[in-house]
């Protein structure tokens, strides 16, 4: 990725990170990235185009990092760092956290061009952990991930799940150590399987298809 580009997308996330989605425009990213206005519309049309990159630069970076993790220490670490990360992501949490109903396309998978990026990459981190696997558990896993964007687990709670899908999945034996007792305000697996199958609903009552969502 060219060093322009790198640029852009770095200034994207931290113009999110202070002013939301909506509030970002494309004069706020070229004066943030020291880029003229008319070189950041030779990279990308449409501030659609820069949100839609940025995902998918972010996903890409994540796939890298938990494939060689997963390689490593196996697939519950694997999941460990999906959850980490996203709930660390300050453009996403900012986005999270006010504008929900522009990241919830991110919570549910679909068939456009970023989800079959993302599903990829979930079966590119199976692989690397030796966990059997087909396209009933690469969506599993895909969806469990896409929760996490609007409902990061607690750290008690992301490891307990991790262990639960890994076990699911039929992969190496994981560690059974008991984990601390989560508060009854601790999102659990159950509340976990909850958010992911409310996730379209969100999706159904408004969240539009631009914004955060995937390109087609």
């Amino acid at each position: 990725m060219g060093r322009t580009r790198v640029a852009l997308l770095h200034a994207t996330a931290e113009c999110i990170t202070r002013y939301g989605v909506r509030k970002t425009t494309m004069v706020d990213v070229a004066s943030k990235s020291g880029v003229a206005k008319a070189t950041l519309y030779n990279h990308f049309r449409t501030k659609d185009d820069v949100l839609a990159a940025l995902v998918e630069q972010q996903v890409a970076d994540l796939v890298a990092a938990c494939t060689g993790v997963a390689a490593s220490d196996g697939l519950v670490a694997a999941l460990a760092l999906v959850g980490e990360s996203l709930a660390g992501s300050a453009p996403l949490r900012k986005a999270a956290q006010g504008e929900q109903a522009l990241v919830a396309p991110l919570a549910t998978p679909g068939q456009a061009r970023g989800w079959h990026v993302a599903r990829d990459g979930v079966t590119a981190v199976l692989t690397a952990a030796r966990v059997p696997h087909g396209p009933a558990e690469v969506e599993l896993l895909l969806r469990w991930c896409a929760s996490q964007v609007l409902w990061p687990l607690a750290p008690a709670a992301l490891q307990e799940g991790a262990r639960v899908l890994a076990r699911g999945l039929g992969g190496p034996p994981v560690a059974t150590a008991p984990l601390p007792t989560a508060s009854s305000s601790t999102p659990t697996a159950v509340d976990l399987d909850r958010a992911a199958t409310s996730a379209p609903l969100l999706v159904a009552v408004g969240a539009p298809a631009s914004g955060l969502g995937w390109p087609g």
